[in-house]
C-alpha cells in the first residue's frame, strides 16, 4: 500500500468537509444555518433558494461521496487491502459532511454524500433506494421519512443483491450515522412538528 493510497484518505475527509450548500447560499446573501432547518443540505437550500440551487447542492454533495471512492479505487488499484481503502474513502468522505473541519465540525446529516457513496457501492441498490424514498415521501409528506427508509435499506438491498461483505459494512456504517444525525428531525416526528413537503406545496 503506497502512500498515494494513504494520502487518499485525508482528502477524502477534506473533500467531504466541503460544504457546498452553504457556499451556494452565501453567494445569494443567506446564512442557511440560521434559517429553516439551519442545516447545510440540498433540502434545507431548496427550501430557502428554490429548486434549482438545491438540485445543485444535491449533485456537488452527492459528488463529495461519489469522487473521492472512484479516485481511490483507481490509486489503489488491485493492491492487497484496496477495499479498505476504498471502504474508508468512502466513510470518511461522509464523515467529512457530517463534521466538516471548516464549519467546527457543525454539518449536514449525510444522506446526499452518503447517497455518492452508495451509487459507487451498488447502483441496483440505489435504485431500490430511491423508489422506497419516494414513495416515503409521497404517502408521509416528510423527507426526513424518505430519507432514513432509504439509508436503512441499503444494507438490506445489498445483501439481497449479493454485494461483497466490505460492501455492507460500508452501507450499514453509513446508515446507521444518517439515523444519528437525524436524532431532531425523529424527535419533530414523534412530536408531530416536522416540517412537511405537502403542507408546504399547499400553502398551510
Amino acid at each position: 500500500m503506497h502512500f498515494l493510497s494513504l494520502l487518499c484518505l485525508p482528502l477524502s475527509y477534506l473533500i467531504g468537509a466541503i460544504p457546498f450548500g452553504l457556499l451556494l447560499a452565501t453567494r445569494t446573501g443567506v446564512d442557511i444555518r440560521s434559517q429553516g432547518s439551519g442545516n447545510i443540505g440540498a433540502t434545507n437550500v431548496a427550501r430557502l433558494l428554490g429548486k434549482k440551487l438545491g438540485i445543485v447542492t444535491l449533485l456537488l454533495d452527492v459528488a463529495k461521496g461519489f469522487v473521492p471512492m472512484w479516485f481511490t479505487a483507481v490509486v489503489a488499484g488491485d493492491a492487497p487491502g484496496s477495499s479498505l481503502m476504498v471502504a474508508l474513502a468512502g466513510v470518511l468522505a461522509v464523515l467529512g459532511h457530517m463534521y466538516p473541519v471548516y464549519l467546527g465540525f457543525r454539518g449536514g446529516k449525510g444522506v446526499a454524500t452518503g447517497l455518492g457513496v452508495f451509487l459507487f457501492l451498488s447502483p441496483p441498490a440505489v435504485f431500490l433506494s430511491l423508489l422506497l424514498f419516494l414513495a416515503a415521501v409521497y404517502f408521509t409528506g416528510f423527507v426526513s421519512v424518505g430519507s432514513l427508509l432509504a439509508a436503512a435499506a441499503m444494507p438490506i438491498w445489498m445483501q439481497f443483491l449479493g454485494e461483497p461483505v466490505w460492501k455492507l459494512f460500508v452501507a450499514a456504517f453509513i446508515a446507521i450515522m444518517v439515523w444519528i444525525k437525524h436524532r431532531p428531525n425523529i424527535n419533530r416526528l414523534l412530536e408531530g412538528t416536522e416540517k412537511s413537503w405537502k403542507k408546504e406545496k399547499g400553502g398551510t
